[in-house]
């Protein structure tokens, strides 16, 4: 199975959309105070900036209002003292300008002695258009003017909706938090129409310009990282270093840094930052229905997530955010951050035989056919991504919206690079009633992001490290090795054909020459004008099994009671083996595993958690689990100790020798096998294997030599080899250069577990010269140096 597959959404999914380009006009706005139609009539100058959303003028004197809909027949702003629990001071219906964009502008003393709005400015939207016009008699919770919940058009306004920003900068909560536990005051159809959601919603805040810095940002090449992707929230919940009230937060993970830089990881990927819908979590915390841990449900694509920030105050989580990432900065590190521009949290229908009841919160509200992909009668949303339905990304308003969040990102917050998930729906070419990906479409998001933030070159320097998972769930949604230049990608051939060969003997075969190319960064996959780096080799992901779980689980287990399930979803296949039950053995599958991303051509990816072998009982989809069992700890056991030295020292290793890190395919021996190239394959024996070799699937030995004189490589040559029989084999091992002889960095098998498994620099072993044989045990993997 290619993709692990995520939970469908629960009805309090959440969403937003926006769009594109501004205008600055003079214009004349209508204001009328809560619940009243009626009309004070100032005049404003709109703000001269070309972006969406709510902004302080360059004076500080008014505030700009900008959002687009091209559907939308009218639109109010309403505006809020208080975020919950009361009705909005004022409500200004909008002017709309030629190009979709309506707007206001509020002057400052209107909000103080007009509006008493003296502290946060907090705001939302309610929206009318062809299903449902606007009628005078209407008043918030009532139907006037109600057509239908959907027309043939796919326009889902509903006015009684209060409708978030999507280029909000920040909001005050979740649709769905311990004050509010009711879904459908948010939901449209026969039942909720009426309902208004205007107290609880969520608001948009109005920040002023924030100076804070981020650091000088890394300008190492992406071949040179090894990622580490974590859960911001994770990294520090259950971490006893770390005082008590930053537990879980920005300022938590901040002061992680340090750590993390002393393990050797270059890059931190942080699972999803953008507003979610998570707030609910702490509803009831022993409970995992509709609790959302990952945060694969975006509310909001500019908004740092409040909940992950020590200061709630209004501006305080994108302080905390910035300050965390100079933090990163100043060690050196590297901040990637996973979004979610595939689906929204608005999630689809709530029963698919309704076309009428939906989530509305943002887009959905707004401008529902330019904000998502829908079938051909514009009924339903076109689901590619088992989580409610696709974004519209070829829309020019959708796809602008998208590439105006990454830049505020990449800009305001200091990101250096992003992984975006299940990112092959951003390079769809059609938007209703079919699914088309294209890799050279310049118009698709895909290309369109990198047309605007070109990516780092290879060789290091500014730019942005851009990676795509390339899969979805639908109709030609997987597209390992075919996304454009300047993405890398989530590799899941080198994930599986790894576990397989680990976990699968007997079961799937896999040949030498399958294991030879993962080991040597996919060709097959990226020889394309690529480069090995563009493969982001991964063993385990947030996404199944921890890397403990997959050589200790035969299968999932996912439902357990709390803390450790129940979860439902995750993969029925894959490809994981308990060795046996074995303890030691699983620990050496485990080493292997490892071994395997630090000696492979491509960018390593490892999961936090996995350098002292986390496991959390076969759970392999714990995406509602916010619960001690998904959190990181610090109370390692004795072999946990030993297991994340080892990792430490392999990521060293790596990083010592850059004959693993080559930024172009290796070269090999000729066909005749004359000449060394810079790598050379060899079966046990010490020949170079035969075609018959490469092809048999009952070969499960290997051997590689990389020569590190075109690398600059101090060890001039490396060799590995890898035993994938469960008993021993003899290596005969080739020339280790003029004068040289092999020493032993490491052998994975059983008898050399300790804190010395991996050599320090100076005190590897020595093992002979050429001709000489290496027993290695079986399942295990073997790396000498050349001295």
């Amino acid at each position: 199975m290619r993709l692990f597959s995520r939970p469908r959404p629960r009805r309090t999914r959440f969403a937003l959309r926006a769009a594109a380009l501004a205008i600055a006009a003079m214009f004349t706005v209508s204001l009328a105070g809560p619940g009243s139609p009626a009309a004070l009539v100032p005049t404003a100058a709109a703000s001269s900036a070309s972006s969406l959303g709510a902004h302080y003028n360059a004076a500080g004197t008014a505030v700009d209002f900008r959002i687009y809909s091209s559907r939308a027949t009218r639109i109010d702003l309403y505006l809020y003292s208080a975020p919950t629990g009361s009705q909005e001071t004022a409500a200004l219906t909008l002017t709309k300008g030629a190009d979709g964009v309506w707007s206001t502008s509020v002057p400052v003393t209107t909000l103080r002695n007009s509006y008493g709005i003296t502290g946060p400015v907090y705001y939302g939207y309610r929206a009318w258009g062809p299903n449902w016009p606007f009628s005078s008699s209407w008043t918030k919770g009532s139907a006037a003017g109600f057509l239908s919940d959907v027309d043939a058009q796919g326009n889902r306004f509903n006015p009684n909706k209060l409708l978030i920003d999507p280029y909000a900068r920040e909001l005050s909560h979740d649709p769905m938090h311990p004050g509010n536990t009711d879904s459908t005051v948010y939901a449209t159809g026969p039942l909720h129409r009426a309902v208004d959601s205007g107290t609880v919603a969520p608001k948009g805040i109005v920040l002023p310009s924030d100076t804070t810095g981020t650091g000088t940002k890394p300008t190492r090449a992406l071949k040179d990282d090894v990622i580490y992707e974590v859960h911001v929230r994770g990294l520090t919940m259950n971490d006893p270093s770390i005082p008590a009230a930053y537990r879980g937060t920005y300022k938590g993970a901040a002061l992680k840094a340090a750590d993390l830089a002393a393990l050797g990881v270059t890059a931190v990927e942080f699972l999803p930052l953008q507003e979610t819908l998570n707030d609910a979590n702490d509803v009831d915390p022993t409970s995992t229905d509709g609790d959302n841990y990952w945060g694969y449900m975006t509310l909001n694509y500019f908004a740092p997530d409040r909940r992950y920030s020590s200061d709630k105050s209004a501006g305080g989580p994108t302080r905390e955010f910035k300050e965390m990432v100079r933090a990163y900065h100043d060690a050196g590190l590297k901040v990637f951050v996973d979004v979610v521009y595939n689906h929204t949290a608005e999630g689809g229908p709530w029963n698919p035989a309704d076309k009428n009841t939906y989530s509305v919160y943002s887009w959905r509200g707004l401008d529902n056919p330019t904000y998502y992909s829908l079938t051909s009668d514009f009924q339903s949303p076109w689901d590619n991504t088992g989580v409610g339905g696709n974004v519209n990304t070829y829309h020019p308003v959708a796809r602008a919206m998208i590439t105006d969040s990454l830049a505020y990102w990449k800009d305001e917050f200091g990101v250096d690079g992003f992984r975006l998930d299940l990112a092959s729906v951003l390079g769809n070419t059609c938007q209703h009633g079919c699914f088309r990906f294209s890799r050279n479409d310049p118009d698709t998001a895909l290309n369109r992001i990198t047309a605007l933030m070109p990516p780092r070159p290879a060789s290091g320097g500014t730019g942005t490290d851009w990676i795509g998972e390339p899969w979805a769930i639908g109709s030609g949604t997987y597209q390992v090795g075919n996304f454009p230049a300047g993405w890398s990608e989530w590799n899941d051939k080198f994930r599986d054909t790894l576990r397989s060969d680990q976990n699968m003997m007997g079961v799937e075969q896999v040949t030498p020459g399958a294991l030879a190319t993962r080991f040597s960064g996919s060709s097959d996959l990226y020889d394309d004008g690529r480069s090995p780096w563009n493969s982001v080799n991964f063993m385990v992901a947030h996404d199944g099994f921890t890397l403990a779980d997959l050589y200790s689980c035969n299968a999932k287990n996912n439902n357990q009671p709390w803390p450790y399930g129940p979860s439902d979803g995750g993969s029925d296949h894959n490809r994981s083996w308990d060795q046996g039950g074995v303890a030691a053995d699983q620990r050496k599958a485990a080493r292997n595993g490892f071994a395997f991303l630090m000696l492979s051509a491509g960018t390593p990816m490892m999961t936090g958690g996995d350098e002292y072998l986390r496991g959390i009982r076969c759970n392999n989809n714990p995406y509602n689990l916010d619960s001690a069992a998904n959190w990181l700890t610090t109370s390692w056991t004795s072999e946990q100790r030993t297991f994340r030295t080892y990792v430490q020292r392999m990521i060293e290793f790596r990083a010592a020798h850059p004959a693993l890190r080559p930024a172009g395919f290796y070269t090999s021996a000729d066909t005749n096998g004359n000449g060394m190239g810079q790598l050379e394959w060899f079966t046990p024996q010490g020949t170079a294997p035969s075609g018959a070799y490469w092809s048999n699937p009952d070969n499960h030995a290997l051997a590689w030599r990389i020569d590190g004189t075109e690398f600059d490589d101090p060890g001039s040559a490396l060799y590995i080899a890898y035993n994938g029989w469960s008993g021993g084999v003899d290596f005969t091992l080739p020339s280790a250069g003029p004068g040289k002889q092999w020493y032993r960095v490491t052998d994975t098998s059983n008898w050399a577990e300790g804190s010395g498994q991996v050599a320090a620099p100076g005190s590897e072993a020595p093992v002979g010269g050429a001709g000489s044989s290496y027993h290695l045990h079986g399942r295990a993997v073997l790396v000498l140096i050349a001295k």
